[in-house]
């Protein structure tokens, strides 16, 4: 018999599928990346021509690749993009030229502390072409003539993103984003999009309370062109979350949204904490990944942002050491449960009214206490009943309850659950 693959397992073999691709702001790559995601969950893809105006920014000239190398003078090639995407600067203009190493050396691009690895560099606004390799290759590269060449091309055409929609009770949305314009970088960001697809397909086997958007789009200029895109559906967005390296072996880490005291700040910080695991809240900046477009003032969502050693804090960002051996299924997978933890609090989290606050109703005329028999937490779940009662002035949301008592939210909401029934409280 098989062994049974569990969703860390798929979700690494997601990450395995896109890491070849080569992927960019714009271009094909995107595009067969969100074919691959489109295998799994159902995506309506986008694209947004040239030239258009997305609030303060334009869209730009589409760019793709099909082959790259600087080769010596028998013919080797000494760098070569199909080796892997990260060798050539993103988004390079197209060069066919032979020059000698003295030239060629203002636009190569190596780590000098990291001699093996390959650094990820991109030149999105600048035409400028160039080539990121080992320092090791370079220092071995002799002096003499190379010839260089970038099949490239910088043209009008389009940016593309996705979006899939998971139906709700409500037209309220929470939405959750991810970059697709890394290259072949494992954490950041393909454990991101392979955590949001199988979140996407956990939440499609519910029935949930909000409606929940799944946002695929390049970072930046992705955000940024979707709200242009979005405005008259901004103000249906009650919370959001951006996940990105999500699946190193570090320990998780919030980023708050602007407000810092938004309803996604609150539950994540309850989760984590009532999770025990290892974890760090971050106050928010305005640098990072599209948090920031999402909560720029005059938007200002609720929108945090989830991830393991977040941007810039590990040495192998952006660079080639970034890869398939750096991320695990059993991160990728604690990543997502946390994320499902979160949104099953989120999802119940209410403002209940007591229909009997003078005095405390009788529960056990309306069976509440004999539904408790048996149960190992049968005072907990009778103390739960009570906190809500007294709570639920139409102020106090569950999450109050659950802090204010230091009660599980599971433990409040069955509570909720069971008054409701008894037409004690009414949402």
């Amino acid at each position: 018999m098989a062994p049974m693959t569990t969703a860390g397992d798929e979700m690494y073999e997601l990450v395995e599928r896109l890491y070849p691709l080569c992927r960019s702001i714009t271009g094909d790559g995107v595009r067969a990346t969100l074919d691959i995601v489109g295998e799994y969950v159902p995506l309506q893809v986008h694209e947004v021509p040239t030239g258009t105006q997305v609030l303060d920014w334009t869209v730009p000239q589409e760019w793709n690749i099909r082959d790259a190398y600087i080769a010596d003078t028998a013919g080797r090639r000494v760098v070569d993009f199909a080796a892997s995407s990260l060798h050539v600067l993103g988004y390079s203009v197209p060069v066919s030229a032979t020059i000698p190493l003295a030239e060629l050396r203002g636009h190569l691009h190596t780590l000098p502390d990291h001699p093996a690895w390959v650094p990820y560099r991109t030149s999105y606004y600048k035409p400028e072409w160039g080539f990121c390799l080992a320092q090791e290759t370079l220092d071995a590269m002799p002096d003499g003539e190379y010839e260089v060449r970038i099949d490239s091309t910088l043209a009008d055409g389009h940016l593309t993103y996705a979006e899939h929609v998971v139906p709700g009770q409500v037209a309220d949305e929470v939405i959750v984003s991810c970059h697709v314009c890394h290259p072949s970088l494992a954490n950041d960001n393909l454990a991101g999009i392979a955590v949001a697809t199988f979140l996407a397909r956990a939440l499609a086997e519910q029935t949930p309370y909000y409606t929940y958007r799944f946002i695929f789009a390049p970072g930046t200029i992705g955000a940024i062109t979707w709200l242009a895109r979005n405005a008259e559906r901004v103000e249906r967005v009650k919370h959001g979350l951006v996940l990105a390296c999500a699946g190193d072996l570090g320990q998780l880490t919030y980023k708050q949204s602007r407000r810092g005291d938004a309803e996604i700040d609150r539950v994540m910080r309850h989760v984590l904490d009532a999770s025990e695991r290892a974890h760090r809240i971050a106050e928010f900046t305005p640098y990072g990944y599209d948090e920031r477009q999402f909560c720029s003032p005059g938007f200002d969502l609720g929108v945090g942002s989830l991830s393991r050693t977040p941007y810039a804090g590990y040495p192998e960002y952006h660079t080639s050491a970034d890869n398939l051996d750096f991320v695990s299924p059993e991160a990728m997978a604690d990543t997502l449960a946390v994320c499902r933890e979160a949104f099953a609090v989120l999802d119940r989290n209410r403002r209940y009214v007591n229909l009997s606050p003078y005095g405390e109703p009788q529960l056990g005329r309306r069976g509440l206490y004999d539904s408790l028999g048996g149960r190992s937490d049968a005072k907990q779940a009778q103390m739960a009943m009570l906190w809500v009662l007294s709570l639920s002035d139409g102020e106090h949301s569950l999450l109050d309850v659950a802090e204010r008592s230091g009660l599980p939210f599971d433990t409040v909401a069955a509570a909720a659950g069971a008054l409701c029934g008894a037409e004690l409280i009414k949402a």
